[in-house]
């Protein structure tokens, strides 16, 4: 009878009664598995399946000791999946690899991200808040000491004396806007006076044949007088519309901007007296980081005031540039008008209007239809 041939060691896993293998065979069989991995496998590489069971459940590795002989690790893990690189070290340098039981998900490889810190509106709002109180609060302190005479304020004498100077001719030119516009009114009243009255004149010229001339000449002069008034006032309202451009258009922008220039100075006055009532306090630990900040916060305002005058001297060259050149035009327009109305030269005044491209509305062209009306 042949001898029989020596069986292989791993031919003799034991198989209990129900079909799973026993405990101790496979912790030993996992172990050599294990520790025949590779020592520089990443965590992105180590996965080990198993099948032939009916469990579909995962568990992930953990390093640990060696547990107890009569301990047991479950034959139910399918995957095998290191969560940190310190349990693939130590799987590398011979170390057990415990897979507990559980219904932990399978962790993916990958890189993490950590999301942000969800910033709170209501804070930042609150921030906001805070800001807009303590520069209030600076600046309305800055401007009660000066008022009182107790603060220092920056002064440019050559800018405040041109700002000075804007103020004061735009009231004068305000006062000529007021003054055209009431000789305007009262031109208008008159044209029309003066048509109602040559329309009366030619009326009576048709039903007085005794006076029939005298009634005609008249009613010619009025309305010739009105057609010359129109004319006038044609005029004399391009003369208010570009005035009022001038003074509640172009100067009023410039003095919006002296009106920025001059909330940038009180918060750079008032920044500057913060700085120098803490440099003359005590500099220690406490003290030095409030020098520095109230220091960057001088410089922030510092440069936003230097911006701000170099604003405001660049629009009040432009705007004495441009303030002589128009009412250089209308002043000339005004004269020649007025000239040649009480001239009685119609050519003329006709002739003003034309080199200065002013059209004249056509009389009731503006006036609604009879269809509107009802």
């Amino acid at each position: 009878m042949a001898q029989e041939s020596p069986k292989n060691s791993a031919a003799e896993i034991p198989v209990t009664s129900n079909g799973q293998l026993e405990d101790s065979h496979d912790h030993s069989f996992n172990r050599d598995l294990k520790c025949t991995l590779p020592v520089g496998l990443g965590l992105s590489e180590t996965k080990i399946t198993s099948h032939g069971f009916d469990s579909t459940k995962e568990g992930v590795v953990e390093a640990g000791p060696f547990p107890s002989k009569g301990s047991s690790a479950s034959p139910k893990s399918s995957v095998i999946s290191p969560s940190s690189a310190a349990a693939s070290r130590l799987a590398g340098q011979g170390c057990d690899l415990i897979i507990p039981t559980g219904s932990r998900a399978q962790q993916k490889s990958g890189p993490v991200v950590l999301a942000d810190e969800v910033k709170n509106p209501a804070m930042e709002k609150l921030e906001l808040v805070r800001k807009w109180s303590l520069n209030t609060y600076k600046c309305t302190r800055q401007i009660i000491s000066e008022k009182l005479g107790r603060g220092s304020r920056t002064v440019d004498l050559e800018l405040e004396a041109q700002i000075d100077i804007l103020r004061d001719n735009k009231k004068k030119y305000e006062n000529i806007l007021r003054l055209a516009q009431t000789l305007s009114t009262q031109l208008f009243q008159m044209v029309h006076t003066q048509r109602q009255l040559g329309d009366a004149f030619a009326d009576l010229s048709l039903k007085s044949l005794e006076l029939h001339e005298e009634f005609g000449y008249n009613a010619d002069t009025q309305k010739l007088l009105a057609k010359n008034g129109e004319t006038l006032l044609g005029a004399i309202n391009f003369f208010i519309a570009s005035v009022n451009t001038l003074v509640n258009k172009t100067i009023e922008d410039t003095l919006l901007t002296v009106k920025q220039y001059e909330s940038a100075r009180i918060e750079y006055d008032a920044y500057r007296t913060d700085l120098e009532e803490l440099n003359l306090g005590p500099r220690d630990a406490n003290t030095l980081p409030k020098i520095e900040q109230s220091q960057q916060l001088f410089q922030v305002h510092k440069e936003k005031y230097d911006k701000m005058r170099n604003d405001v001297s660049i629009k009040l060259k432009f705007l004495e540039e441009n303030k002589v050149k128009v009412l250089h035009n209308q002043l000339v327009l005004f004269h020649n008008a007025i000239a040649a109305y009480f001239a009685g030269n119609q050519k003329q005044l006709e002739q003003t209007l034309k080199q200065f491209h002013i059209k004249l509305k056509t009389p009731g062209a503006d006036a609604p239809s009879w269809l509107e009306e009802q």
